[in-house]
């Protein structure tokens, strides 16, 4: 049986429009880091049967998935019949004929929350210091608090000598414990880039009155520096608001159009199934196993903005958050809303039945298959890293040229 198909125009149609499709890329990891289309999600497939029904909860949402040649999509599109999805398609010609009609193919993962940061970067001129500037000021014991943005493993792993972990989202939550002095200069880091800089705004778009930078080029820029690293420090930041903060990110979310929702409005958006709904608890994930409401998927906020891409594969769709303490929700949903989300924030909710059940964790695919970042681990050659520097700073121009992103910067 020969699968239905649908020609490269035809998707980059419905992007243009917002109109809701899943754009599958079924190679594996490593392949799919060669280059793919700005909105396309990984969904290797043999990893289908695992992951599609958490990833993509409408059955009948449009599908149309993708290979290099590589014979894949057939296997795919059976997994998905199986499972239920009656609207699946295969892209005409696969990754060679979006190619061939002269559209952009990004390299790496994660690659069009990492194309935003650049872009927030570029217009609203983010104030960064080199590793160089930060090293000398931590050698002279300067008035300084360097924090990390990224998880909690990651940190673990390598971080910046004397930093505290504090990821992404709960930045404007814990900036006032990490920093209680105004003339504390705090300094954003994260491995690469786009969390530093994202992480960076936050707190400026939160008017927090330290003076605030990102650390340029994260744990990427010190290595390269020659800078050294501490290896298993476990500080992390407790909950301190700093003045304001919290009216100051419901500010914010409102300036980038995310809506605020009752129990009974967000009743009503879930029942809308003609549409997707991708619901998040976008809180710490000791904060969600002991307790959160019905239906809401765990997903760190400062995690899911970076990585959009793998927790809601169907562009189009709507995000529902959630947070008992609403500045991270809020400020992950200002987020979200600039990248083009339809993004919508839940008023309370915690007062009526909770559960209190694990986070899902989907499996992780076979190390082999799985694409190492350049900023993973100790061991990565300078010039690897380097050349991700190089290709995170030319994303802007690949974004101009692509020109389906409907970003927009508040």
């Amino acid at each position: 049986m020969t699968a239905p198909t649908v020609t490269p125009s035809h998707v980059r149609r419905a992007l243009l429009l917002r109109d809701e499709i899943a754009l599958l890329d079924v190679r594996r990891e490593a392949a799919f880091a060669t280059g793919h289309p700005l909105f396309a999600a990984n969904m290797a497939a043999d990893r289908i049967v695992l992951e599609a029904e958490t990833r993509l909860p409408r059955k009948d949402v449009p599908i149309v998935v993708y290979d290099a040649g590589e014979g894949l999509v057939a296997t795919a599109i059976a997994h998905l019949t199986a499972l239920g999805y009656t609207d699946v398609r295969a892209l005409d010609g696969g990754l060679q004929a979006w190619e061939r009609a002269g559209y952009e193919l990004f390299k790496d993962v994660n690659s069009y929350a990492k194309a935003f940061g650049e872009l927030v970067e570029s217009r609203r001129h983010t104030p960064s210091l080199s590793a160089e500037e930060v090293a000398a000021l931590l050698a002279d014991k300067a008035n300084i608090a360097v924090l990390d943005v990224r998880r909690p493993d990651e940190y673990a792993t390598m971080n910046i000598p004397g930093s505290i972990s504090v990821p992404g989202a709960e930045l404007v939550l814990r900036a006032g414990h990490a920093a209680p002095d105004p003339e504390t200069t705090i300094i954003v880091n994260c491995a690469g880039r786009t969390r530093s800089i994202i992480g960076t705004q936050s707190l400026i778009n939160a008017g927090v009155a330290n003076k605030v930078v990102a650390l340029r080029n994260g744990t990427i820029g010190w290595t390269l520096a020659n800078q050294s690293l501490e290896h298993g420090a476990d500080r992390h930041g407790g909950i301190g608001l700093v003045e304001g903060a919290k009216t100051n990110a419901r500010e914010v979310a409102y300036r980038a159009g995310v809506r605020h929702v009752s129990a009974e409005e967000a009743i009503a958006l879930a029942a809308q199934t003609q549409r997707t709904l991708y619901r998040f608890d976008v809180r710490g994930r000791d904060e969600y196993a002991a307790s959160h409401i019905k239906g809401f998927r765990h997903y760190p906020g400062g995690q899911l903005v970076q990585e959009i891409d793998m927790a809601a594969p169907v562009r189009g769709a709507r995000l529902l958050l959630t947070d008992d303490r609403a500045v991270r929700a809020d400020m992950t949903a200002s987020w979200l809303a600039q990248m083009g989300w339809e993004t919508y924030v839940l008023e309370g909710g915690y007062d009526g039945a909770l559960e209190c059940t694990p986070p899902l964790d989907l499996l992780r695919p076979d190390p082999s298959h799985r694409y190492r970042r350049p900023y993973e681990g100790t061991d990565v050659a300078a010039s690897a890293m380097q050349a991700y520097l190089d290709w995170e700073y030319g994303l802007v121009d690949q974004l101009r040229r692509d020109a389906t992103h409907g970003f927009f910067v508040i």
